[in-house]
């Protein structure tokens, strides 16, 4: 699987500062001793891990000292499980600091685990777009299956990670419902294989839907043309910490409709820089309102622009990063 883009950011931010840094998915990294051997064999002085539980829990007992970022599943859902809290409270205890894209999430974590309450920071994510001049969305829109006309196309772009929690589906069957209806409104998921059994499931539901087209991965500069070409961003997501393609998409002045839930709502103020919908039939609802009245589209536009702007420097985060990775270098040194 590719790194998400958060995760070359972070990695883009550390190297800037003379830092050099090796990239590994946790998921390819089945043991504590594999994180062990890898230590040893690049001489690994410093870790940044992206999920409590799925990157920090590899970190433990190794030496080195580390930080973590909140992921958005490890606050939202497994910290419903026994064994994982439990785990993740291990972590926190060794890490040095950790990063929570909220101030709603980081007082969720310190809810959980009281002993980190100083050592938890709040950055959201710095968020810079790059379209790719030379991509073509009509070419795009054919190798998605739709051959119309671009102009008369509305075409509303779900970006994320096939895999349960981000809940491609969620929206299927009403979106195909509106699409006999109104038969120049597309709905394209877009993003990588992540849980293989789930991709198939996806494909398949995909396939027999009307409206509805999946679209595997793109590069990211491709990826940015296509949200500035589509009429409207979507989530559909079950849980999230901070989703860069929302941010994404205000940054490239698209309007965004999300699922209302936490880690949406606390971007997404419904009305001024997107719409939230609760259900599929209201997403439907929201969607043809979006259709029909330019000025609000307009306005939320403009809003989220203003917002990713105020509220989402790639500059800041740098800093943030870069000084609390110095904190590191202090612990190597002591």
């Amino acid at each position: 699987m590719e790194p998400l883009p958060g995760e070359w950011a972070f990695r883009d931010h550390l190297e800037a500062a003379g830092h050099v840094c090796i990239l590994k998915d946790a998921s390819d990294l089945e043991s504590s001793s594999e994180i062990a051997k890898l230590i040893e064999a690049e001489s690994l002085e410093a870790a940044l891990a992206l999920h409590l539980y799925r990157g920090g829990r590899l970190l433990q007992g190794h030496g080195i000292p580390f930080g973590i970022i909140f992921g958005g599943t490890d606050l939202n859902e497994d910290v419903n499980h026994g064994e994982k809290k439990k785990v993740m409270g291990k972590v926190l205890e060794e890490a040095r600091f950790a990063v929570a894209f909220t101030e709603s999430m980081k007082e969720m974590a310190q809810t959980q685990w009281p002993h980190a309450r100083g050592k938890i920071y709040v950055q959201s994510q710095g968020i810079v777009t790059g379209p790719n001049s030379a991509f073509n969305w009509n070419t795009f829109l054919h190798q998605s299956g739709i051959n119309q006309s671009a102009d008369n196309l509305h075409i509303f772009l779900l970006v994320c990670g096939l895999r349960q929690v981000k809940d491609p589906l969620y929206l299927v069957d009403a979106f195909s419902e509106w699409h006999r209806e109104e038969p120049n409104v597309y709905m394209v998921i877009v993003g990588p294989e992540v849980d293989p059994v789930f991709t198939r499931e996806v494909g398949a539901r995909v396939k027999s839907a009307a409206g509805v087209r999946l679209i595997r991965e793109m590069p990211q500069g491709d990826l940015h043309a296509a949200l500035k070409n589509c009429f409207a961003v979507v989530n559909s997501s079950v849980s999230e910490g901070m989703s860069a393609a929302i941010l994404e998409a205000m940054d490239l002045e698209v309007p965004v409709l999300a699922r209302n839930i936490p880690g949406n709502a606390a971007v997404v103020k419904h009305e001024v820089t997107g719409l939230l919908f609760s259900d599929p039939q209201e997403f439907v609802q929201l969607a043809k309102r979006l259709v029909s009245d330019p000025a609000l589209e307009r306005e939320i536009v403009a809003n989220g622009r203003e917002y990713v702007r105020a509220r989402h420097s790639w500059q800041a985060e740098r800093c943030t990063y870069q000084n609390l990775i110095r904190t590191l270098e202090g612990s190597i040194q002591d």
